[in-house]
């Protein structure tokens, strides 16, 4: 069966109609054109289809379900997208891999894995594979941090970052090692731990080959090589590689207990 003919075509940005009303509603997204209105909350739609499907919002209609699982869907296009979940479809490859996605969208966000960073900050000019992870990076120049702890009123700029802290309060530890079992707060600190085990050692220094197993241990001996001292002791000013090193030595000044 032939295809029919798109005789309309939309001066614009030429795209091509095969029914004239058809181009004449998509004209209206050039000129911002919304003449049908919601009448719960007012918002306009440039086009009878559309406003019927904005409506869905405040009924709760979901007329589309899928035939495997019974989930209903508001509009057809997520239905279709859903589908792709049980015919395990994915229509949509990377030109530089060859992965494929059964959503545009993913395959969009997997394209800024090969270098791709179109969003960029105003302030530092760094770039961001998504605008999600700009506008956490923009608080760093705002200041803006929007997480606030219920129990301590403490703020974070990122949620992640507030449920971390929260843990300080309630105890959990969902970390586990895999050999020992043993807790931990923040999965960073698991991943440290578990070298313990393994004797993986991936930090490794450019001057001498010395490795260690967390990056704090190799920053602290590179110093060795470059002769920085930041650490300095208030009572009587003697400088140390590491924060570790002033701490021992400030027992000397104290009395406390150095064994």
């Amino acid at each position: 069966m032939s295809k029919p003919v798109r005789r309309h075509q939309c001066s614009q940005c030429g795209k091509r109609f095969n029914q004239k009303g058809h181009l004449n509603q998509h004209e209206k997204i050039h000129t911002g054109e919304k003449p049908y209105h919601c009448s719960q909350c007012g918002t306009g739609c440039n086009g009878l289809r559309d406003l019927k499907q904005h409506e869905r919002i405040h009924t709760g209609e979901k007329p589309y379900l899928c035939s495997q699982c019974g989930k209903s869907f508001t509009l057809l296009c997520n239905l279709k997208t859903h589908e792709r979940i049980h015919t395990g479809e994915k229509p949509y490859h990377c030109s530089q891999c060859g992965k494929s996605f059964n959503q545009k969208g993913h395959l969009k966000q997997h394209g800024r894995i090969h270098g791709e960073k179109p969003y960029h900050c105003s302030q530092c000019g760094k770039s961001f594979t998504t605008i999600g992870t700009l506008k956490i990076h923009e608080r760093i120049h705002t200041g803006e941090k929007p997480y606030h702890c219920s129990q301590c009123g403490k703020s974070f700029a990122t949620f992640w970052s507030l449920k971390i802290h929260e843990r300080m309060h309630t105890g959990e530890k969902p970390h586990h090692c895999s050999k020992c079992g043993k807790s931990f707060t923040h999965l960073s600190n698991q991943k440290k731990h578990e070298r313990i085990h393994t004797g993986e050692k991936p930090y490794h220094c450019s001057q001498c080959g010395k490795r260690f197993s967390e990056l704090g241990s190799l920053i602290a001996h590179e110093r060795i090589h470059t002769g920085e001292k930041p650490y300095k002791c208030s009572d009587c000013g003697k400088t140390y590689y590491s924060s570790q090193s002033l701490k021992r030595h400030v027992r000397i000044h104290t009395g406390e207990n150095i064994n």
